[in-house]
């Protein structure tokens, strides 16, 4: 196998990213490669004014219990100890738009088939189809 430098993972927590991440990890492995292991979440949009609703200020930023999830499920699916250098980063945006700008320098983007989203009947997600059109590497995806 040839070496890599950074293979890059998108994980949201769902079943399918943990798998994508124990993926992700496994091929880091076999490459000679480090992990970053990616988070990215967004504001969701407030009823409209006047409504009965929550104050924007009610509203909490997630980084830091996101940066502890993250995490936690990473020492779930890869142990104490990972097979490979771990790097973890929660950043704030579109998901998609996020992780096709961090597979600019990487050497395989991994994301799971479906995320949090709520179509539950849908075989492949709409940031995994996004990633694997747009990224600026080769993309899994892994079912």
């Amino acid at each position: 196998m040839s070496e890599w430098t950074t293979i890059v993972v998108g994980v949201d927590g769902s079943p399918g990213s943990r798998k994508a991440l124990a993926w992700a990890a496994a091929e880091a492995a076999d490459h000679g490669s480090g992990l970053l292991v990616l988070n990215v979440w967004e504001h969701t949009l407030l009823p409209p004014a006047g409504s009965v609703s929550v104050s924007e200020r009610m509203v909490p930023e997630p980084s830091r219990t996101t940066a502890d999830e993250l995490l936690q499920v990473i020492k779930e699916e890869l142990g104490e100890n990972p097979p490979v250098p771990v790097k973890a980063h929660v950043r704030q945006g579109r998901p998609a738009r996020i992780l096709i700008d961090e597979s600019e320098g990487a050497d395989l983007l991994v994301v799971g088939h479906r995320g949090l989203g709520g179509f539950a009947g849908l075989v492949l997600g709409s940031v995994s189809q996004h990633v694997a059109a747009y990224a600026k590497c080769p993309v899994t995806v892994v079912r």
